[in-house]
């Protein structure tokens, strides 16, 4: 197959534009700074700081001291994230694993763009909750996760780096977070060293910050009454509930709005004001003289050889500011601009000029928009834009602005004569262009190679750490303001008008020419053949090619090799499906099915998959086309079943496989009279997190149990729970949780029939599960209950709450925090043989 996943070689450039943005924008929409937003930029041209500030997932970080850094301090800060959150719940949508991380990936960035931030990853896959650095670090690849923390020292060379968790590996945490605290410290010393992982510094220096912080708080201590006693007299201190004027908020109420862009976790927040300390000790480097964290570090354009004159221009900018006329600021501005020019190549010389370009563009209240005709394009499909140029903001002296050039990237279109601009009359310009045959797809760039369980595959050394894949086709305008050359640059966008909301801007995005899928994501083949499904999807016009279902040795299917339907979808959006007939005759019990489409020797294999909330951008995602298939030994008594969803599963697409009927609850459903036509009900994971309506409906469904109906409950967190109890007797939901998935499962009543009706289960129904084995069992439960399994993780105590039944009046409850949720999309045979006697339990003898 063609290479499709080939980075330009334009690459390194738009990287540098991007980071070093000063508007922090939440999609393709061209920025439009107000009179406060620009006077805030002016003042953050004379600053010259850099912190970087280093957790373990999305969510982990401090908007506060962000927002106070970015915000009140001027600082350029980062926050790295060593993963995306791969690895946790969703309580939005069905989004898990890689989506999962998408998702965190695009809602960090939104939190970003509340508190001035930017935002770096490393290569690490949050494989789920670790109990130990030492595991997190067996599982992670250390030297290549290290060389990351490296990388993003090197690339946004902070003054001063703060941790968000405590380095010791004997601190009882999640083993995720103390390991981004122990690489940071470990990378502290080696990021300035030019023998360490010198590959790098092809793209970046050397560097080395000048101190290091824990960022401590009550929360690591406790509780607040807890804090409040200890000494603090080695501890370092700033108050973050600073008011900022330009904004008109305290720094505490931008924090809570960033925070609130954690949607998937629920993490929204109440804003505050007032004083609001942080506390920080002291780990390595140069120790501050006084309170202050930041004390004795020089920020001004003294530190850069040649810089000063600069900064004199800039505090007269910023003292001659005019908000009703930005536009007397500019000739100021392109003087400054031109002395950075000339500066020796380094770090702030690429930050200060790509700022300080977009703070001239906003001065000049100049409007630059590249749109295309539709949201997606393949390679070398012709792409209609629509260009639009205006500046609206009178420059003192009337001095001519004059478009010289545009550029449509990555070298598509390179010519226009030089036009003269008047101000606030627009230039608009239509033009089809070819995209290249070459062109790279925008789906996340670190899931289109293949991953391991602790880490993503980024071959290339500038792509790691980005947070998105870099958009290359974009354009580059050439201007001319009073005689001094301005170069700016625009993404190509989608936009459209919608009745209910006026504009809404989409990403443009760049797609394979097909999509493949397989309609199930795990195939029950509990007789001679199983029928599979394969879809495809065309994202251009007059799409032909061969449908495959690919399927290894011993699982033939319906179609050979060389004989494979062929489909023609005429039109971008047609779709096409073929059932195939898949014979598991021989080989392993378990594999793995592949979807492909070829066209023209070109073989494409991967599924698209969208992902589409309003807080955050609109993402295709590329993952490969694949789905188990396993040789199962199954039966279910039960096959009419009622579901009821909580955050989201995959529970009733399990149950269907299964051979259920499933019907989906709506609250209005949850009625004495109409459970009972169910076998079974089924709660979803985290109904009683997520759902308020429980805490009225519960009486009803212990009253469909009580009356000979078995009632399914999935793991719930004590915290946000709706509920007093989640059962018919008391239940004390706790935090005890098995991380490793291969840990010993012990039949504690090996005789119950959950455990052999009507499918006989053994010590193999427990093997393969992913990720973890469960997590949020119950600490304490009433003597009615019956506890089916014990487990535990190596070297702690056993816990018996994965599994609890309860008979109740002539029915069944039970609870169950075993992790179904993870494994029924990962198709572990067993997970379905135990949910099939689950369900079954009203008709067991």
């Amino acid at each position: 197959m063609k290479n499709k996943y080939a980075f330009s070689p334009f690459l390194h450039l738009l990287l540098l534009f991007i980071i070093f943005l000063p508007f922090s924008g939440t999609s393709q929409q061209p920025e439009k700074p107000s009179a406060a937003e620009l006077h805030q930029a002016i003042k953050k041209l004379n600053v010259l700081g850099s912190v970087l500030y280093v957790a373990a997932h999305p969510d982990d970080e401090n908007q506060r001291l962000i927002s106070y850094c970015a915000n009140e301090k001027l600082y350029n800060v980062t926050y790295l994230s060593l993963t995306r959150g791969d690895g946790g719940q969703n309580l939005i949508g069905p989004e898990l694993r890689e989506l999962l991380g998408v998702l965190r990936t695009e809602e960090l960035l939104m939190a970003r763009s509340v508190d001035g931030g930017k935002q770096r990853f490393s290569r690490a896959n949050d494989f789920g909750y670790s109990k130990t650095p030492k595991e997190t670090l067996e599982i992670w690849n250390k030297d290549e996760v290290l060389a990351d923390v490296i990388w993003t020292i090197r690339h946004t060379r902070p003054d001063v780096i703060i941790n968000r968790f405590y380095h010791d590996d004997a601190y009882r945490t999640h083993g995720h977070h103390t390991s981004s605290a122990m690489l940071s410290v470990e990378a502290f010393d080696l990021a300035g060293k030019t023998d360490v992982y010198p590959e790098q510094l092809k793209f970046v220096s050397p560097w080395q910050p000048l101190r290091q912080f824990y960022n401590t708080s009550w929360w690591f201590y406790g509780g607040q009454e807890a804090f409040e006693k200890i000494d603090k007299s080695h501890l370092f201190s700033l108050d973050a509930g600073v008011y900022l004027p330009l904004k008109g908020k305290s720094n505490t109420e931008v924090a809570a709005e960033a925070r609130s862009m954690h949607r998937c976790q629920s993490f929204g927040a109440m804003g505050s004001r007032g004083e609001t300390l942080e506390w920080f000790e002291f780990i390595k480097g140069d120790r501050p003289k006084t309170n202050d964290p930041f004390d004795g570090i020089n920020t001004t354009w003294t530190r850069v050889e040649g810089g000063a004159p600069i900064g004199t221009i800039l505090a007269r900018v910023e003292q001659q500011f005019k908000p009703d006329n930005p536009g007397a600021s500019v000739p100021d501005l392109l003087q400054a601009m031109q002395l950075i020019k000339t500066l020796p190549d380094g770090y702030w010389k690429r930050v200060k000029l790509a700022e300080i370009k977009e703070v001239i563009r906003g001065c000049l209240g100049l409007y630059l928009e590249a749109t295309a005709s539709s949201t997606i394009a393949t390679p070398g499909d012709p792409v209609k834009l629509r260009l639009e140029c205006i500046y609206r903001a009178q420059v003192p002296g009337n001095g001519p602005v004059t478009l010289t050039g545009l550029s449509v990237l990555p070298g598509i279109f390179d010519t226009i004569p030089a036009q003269n601009l008047t101000c606030n009359i627009i230039w608009e310009l239509e033009k089809t262009v070819q995209l290249p045959e070459n062109m790279t797809f925008t789906a996340p760039y670190w899931l289109l190679q293949p991953s391991t369980e602790g880490m993503y595959t980024v071959e290339n050394q500038e792509q790691r750490g980005q947070p998105e894949t870099p958009r290359d086709f974009r354009v580059r305008w050439s201007l001319n303001v009073n005689g001094t050359p301005l170069e700016l640059e625009s993404t190509v966008a989608y936009k459209e008008r919608q009745a209910d909301k006026g504009e809404v801007w989409y990403p443009f995005d760049i797609l394979p020419p097909v999509s493949v899928e397989l309609t199930e994501s795990f195939y029950l083949a509990t007789g001679k053949s199983v029928p599979v499904t394969v879809r495809a999807r065309a994202n251009r016009d007059n799409v032909k090619g061969q449908l495959k279902l690919l399927s290894p040795a011993g699982w033939p299917n319906s179609y050979a090799e060389d004989n494979p339907p062929v489909f023609e979808l005429k039109n971008k959006g047609d779709v096409v499906e073929y059932t195939f007939d898949l014979q598991p005759s021989t080989g392993p019990e378990v594999v793995t099915l592949g979807a492909g489409f070829e066209i023209d020797g070109a073989l494409y294999t991967s599924k698209q998959i969208t992902i589409d909330y309003e807080h955050i951008p609109k993402q295709y995602v590329l993952l490969p086309a694949h789905a188990q298939a396993a040789r199962v030994d199954l039966k279910v008594s039960s096959k009419n079943v009622g579901y009821y969803m909580g955050a989201g599963d995959e529970g009733p697409a399990a149950l269907r496989l299964m051979g259920c009927n499933v019907t989906m609850l709506e609250d209005a459903d949850l009625t004495v009279d109409n459970l009972r036509q169910y076998d079974a009900v089924v709660l979803g994971v985290r109904a009683y997190n997520t759902k308020d309506v429980l805490h009225q409906r519960q009486q009803v469904l212990f009253e469909y149990v009580k009356g000979g109906g078995t009632l399914v409950n999935q793991y719930n967190t004590s915290y946000n729970l709706n509920v007093d109890n989640v059962g018919p007797y008391p239940l004390k939901l706790g935090r005890g949780r098995v991380t490793d998935q291969a840990a010993e499962i012990r039949f504690l009543k090996p005789g119950h029939p959950a455990l052999n009706t009507p499918n006989q289960l053994t010590s193999k129904d427990f093997e393969n599960w992913v990720q973890e084995r469960g997590l949020y069992f119950p600490s304490e439960w009433d003597e009615h209950y019956t506890p089916l399994l014990s487990c535990n993780d190596p070297g702690e105590e056993a816990l018996d709450g994965s599994l609890l039944v309860a008979p109740y009046g002539n029915g069944y409850f039970v609870y169950t925090g075993l992790s179904f949720f993870r494994q029924f999309p990962a198709g572990v045979p067993g997970a379905y043989r135990l949910f099939a006697n689950l369900i079954s339990l009203k008709m067991s003898p």
